[in-house]
């Protein structure tokens, strides 16, 4: 009978990284692609009027997501990022309640879908309009900075086309000049809605921008979680020690369209997108984790499914929630009495 041969575990770079974490982020990504599709499914079914996509970022948002800690730090994300505000501690019924714009959501079903935010988790509220919260979080840097609030640090993040704005411009200055608790974390998805990455920038690395405001700048990958983490829990540690600002520039590919309303294939071909999909980070890290021996195909298989049960959970319990009643439509606007005659 012929002798097995022992199977050969590749090593695995985890930058202290423990099996749990990584199980943890795998998840993540995992809940992050189920999550995103079916927002589109719901879209495409007609019981949600528009939903953003994001595969494509799940290493980059899981692996962030890990360097950030719960109960001291402070999320400032843009609208793509429903693994970071997974990974920080949002749950699958809480994201439905969102998408669903249900009275039970964090901001009372008022706020468009895919816009997060939770007093709870550390994540800040946000619009649509383009580096609108970068301000906001260089504000939040800047009370952390004034009150003497050390081991804490803002983690601010927003597309390549964002860096094209005026206010992010402003805010790394402002940041860099009074060496604020803060990292500008840049997800390089290629994409600015239709506009592609040579078309918005003569310098296509943006985080060599750094230099120019006098603050560190790193680019990593970003379809590998574990070289994600180690960046971004750099930067964050760098901060928090008062180490000042800096820009991390994460490069991945948005898989899907734009959002719900968008048809991609009108500004890009279909075999651009079939060739960054072999860089697909979630079957890249699942082959990962097998070969590292952090996972067997046995745990992976029950990982998957009990996300997909979890996801299925948290779409029915949502959807059976109420609106918002129509009297709360001025509530939380302003601070006591709304009314413009009072």
């Amino acid at each position: 009978m012929a002798k097995t041969e022992p199977q050969v575990r590749k090593t695995l770079e985890r930058h202290g990284l423990s099996d749990e974490q990584l199980k943890a982020i795998f998840r993540t990504m995992l809940l992050q692609r189920q999550l995103d599709n079916r927002g589109f499914q719901l879209n495409r079914q007609g019981k949600v009027p528009f939903a953003l996509g994001s595969e494509g970022h799940e290493a980059l948002q899981a692996g962030a997501a890990m360097a950030f800690n719960r109960g001291k730090d402070i999320l400032a994300p843009y609208y793509r990022d429903l693994g970071l505000a997974i990974g920080i501690g949002l749950t699958p019924y809480e994201i439905m309640l969102s998408i669903f714009a249900r009275a039970e959501d964090h901001n009372g079903g008022r706020q468009f879908p895919n816009h997060y935010s939770s007093k709870q988790a550390g994540l800040m509220s946000f619009s649509s309009i383009l580096a609108a919260h970068i301000p906001h979080a260089v504000g939040a840097a800047y009370a952390m900075k004034y009150r003497n609030e050390a081991g804490r640090a803002v983690l601010v993040t927003c597309g390549d086309g964002t860096t094209s704005e005026g206010e992010w411009h402003e805010s790394m200055n402002f940041a860099a000049v009074h060496k604020l608790p803060l990292v500008m974390l840049v997800e390089n998805n290629q994409w600015a809605i239709s506009t592609p990455l040579n078309r918005q920038m003569a310098e296509p690395n943006i985080y060599k921008r750094a230099a120019g405001y006098g603050m560190p700048g790193e680019q990593f990958d970003g379809f590998d979680p574990v070289k994600t983490y180690d960046a971004v829990h750099r930067a964050m540690e760098r901060a928090r020690t008062g180490g000042g600002p800096s820009i991390i520039e994460g490069v991945c590919y948005r898989f899907l369209a734009h959002s719900t309303d968008d048809n991609d294939m009108t500004y890009r071909s279909k075999d651009e997108v079939t060739e960054n999909r072999k860089h697909d980070p979630v079957p890249r890290f699942e082959s990962v984790l097998l070969e590292s021996g952090v996972m067997t195909a046995d745990e992976i298989d029950a990982m998957k499914k009990s996300v997909l049960r979890e996801t299925n959970e948290a779409t029915d319990k949502a959807e059976a929630m109420p609106y918002p009643e129509a009297s709360d439509l001025y509530k939380h606007l302003y601070e006591g009495a709304w009314e413009p005659w009072q």
